[in-house]
């Protein structure tokens, strides 16, 4: 008897003991939960209808028009065709200061078509597909900028809420020409997420990149008849390659570097005049990729002399790594905390094992726990990201939320498939429950956005940002309005 009685009491004190941290959270991130729980079932739809449009870089012309329209319907002013790409836009509700930014993305992969199912089939033959679940980030970002909206409405909060549409993540970085326009100078603070196979407030960096085409231009003539009379555009890029090949042992470990040939010539018994290759170079830092970036337009200098050829190098884009914030990870951490971590059910668990099969990885299921934070790495592993670009202009907050298995290839079809059915869907709802409740902290907290911003200024420095870009326009694909 004395056991149960024992046993009751402890219950009783679980029960109180969560009744009292339900009742002290703060009441304004409980109506941004709700908010969010309100417009849940649009937000899915909005983020299916983007998943089956899965529209490419600079294309996503069905996608950018149906999270601007819903922006516009919760009562957003639109500013649409920004930055001379007409897939850019933004949304603003409020007036004055703090103004708070959030970002959401759109663009998918090409060739990557999914069925929203455990089995790799395409959905459409050929077509692109959501491998890094873009259409939950931008519509889970929007949903939590529309329940701070609702604050504002009632007057609540005051401020701005500014919602960034970004285009093209997946190639030329939208953001970096968004950023050069200065579409985020006056923000206070900026907050975006990605989907991922662990919720986590963000804490690492990313990979700096510089992404360009290096060309070799030579003089044709018969393979057979006058060899001599020709200049293989094609020895070039192979003494190129070759040379890039040799540098690699001559690199930090924290540097990448990987190419891919676009054309070599057309028929063998003519000697090609061009070549072209395709090449990125990462490091954990800016500065590091400078001085390999350096020796890589030598090697393309030389490698040109030898074959007697011409050789051209061109940048396309460039990210930036991230610019870390502490101050803002530990706020956000707070909220994941009060959120709890995302359940699921068995269905949901099967169709995650499923995949793990598949793709041979180990059958895990899924990961919807909360962790606590983690300590950052000193040189990041992975990949780039344009939000690198703005977390040097303005201190970046991120979130990453579960909507797929891990053990699982990313920018593949099984990120794909998870993104078009419930396990992306809920992930999507938690970042935006998440992220609007770490707004509310923004809005409402003057020192906690000085904090933000010392720690911003202290990483910074004195260095100055410069988009890593060509001059002149965003490359918009041809055929498309400007």
């Amino acid at each position: 008897m004395n056991k149960l009685i024992s046993l009751l009491f402890l219950l009783a004190s679980f029960a109180v003991a969560a009744q009292k941290k339900k009742s002290t959270i703060n009441p304004n991130k409980t109506a941004v939960i709700e908010s969010v729980a309100k417009h849940q079932s649009e937000l899915i739809s909005v983020s299916d209808k983007i998943w089956a449009y899965a529209e490419t870089a600079l294309r996503e012309n069905k996608s950018a028009k149906e999270l601007a329209d819903y922006a516009e319907a919760q009562g957003f002013v639109v500013k649409r065709a920004l930055a001379g790409m007409p897939t850019a836009f933004t949304a603003e509700y409020g007036s004055g200061k703090p103004i708070i930014g959030i970002m959401g993305e759109y663009d998918a992969l090409p060739g990557i078509s999914q069925k929203a199912q455990p089995t790799k089939e395409a959905l459409n033959l050929g077509a692109g597909g959501h491998g890094c679940g873009h259409n939950l980030f931008g519509a889970g970002s929007l949903g939590a900028a529309v329940a701070i909206k609702e604050l504002m409405q009632q007057g609540k909060l005051k401020g701005t809420i500014r919602f960034y549409g970004t285009p093209a993540e997946e190639s030329v970085g939208g953001k970096i020409y968004m950023a050069r326009d200065g579409l985020f100078a006056d923000l206070d603070v900026c907050l975006d997420w990605h989907p991922d196979v662990e919720i986590a407030a963000f804490t690492q960096s990313t990979q700096a990149l510089v992404d360009f085409i290096v060309e070799f231009k030579g003089k044709a003539a018969h393979a057979a008849v006058d060899p001599w009379n020709g200049r293989s555009a094609v020895d070039g890029l192979e003494a190129f390659t070759d040379g890039v090949n040799m540098l690699r042992e001559h690199v930090r470990p924290s540097v990448r570097m990987h190419y891919t040939i676009m054309s070599g010539g057309d028929v063998p018994n003519v000697v090609p005049e061009y070549a072209k290759v395709w090449m990125w170079v990462r490091d954990s830092k800016r500065e590091g990729i400078e001085v390999v970036f350096a020796r890589v337009k030598e090697i393309a200098e030389g490698a040109a002399k030898i074959a007697g050829v011409e050789s051209k190098v061109t940048i396309l884009s460039g990210d930036y790594e991230l610019l870390v914030n502490l101050t803002g990870a530990a706020a956000l951490q707070k909220n994941l905390e009060i959120l709890g971590p995302i359940n699921y059910t068995t269905e949901e668990i099967a169709f995650a094992k499923k995949i793990q099969e598949v793709q041979g990885g180990e059958q895990t299921g899924l990961d919807g726990k909360i962790y606590p934070l983690k300590e950052t790495q000193e040189h990041p592993m992975g990949g780039s990201t344009d939000v690198g670009d703005i977390s040097w202009n303005v201190p970046e907050i991120t979130l990453y939320a579960t909507t797929a298995p891990p053990n699982t290839a990313w920018h593949g079809w099984s990120v794909v498939a998870c993104g078009g059915m419930s396990i992306g869907h809920k992930g999507m709802v938690f970042a935006a429950k998440s992220l609007a409740m770490t707004m509310v902290d923004l809005f409402e907290n003057e020192q906690l956005r000085k904090d933000v911003r010392a720690e911003f200024d202290q990483r910074k420095g004195n260095q100055v940002y410069k988009a890593y870009i060509p001059d002149g326009p965003a490359p918009v694909p041809n055929g498309m309005k400007k």
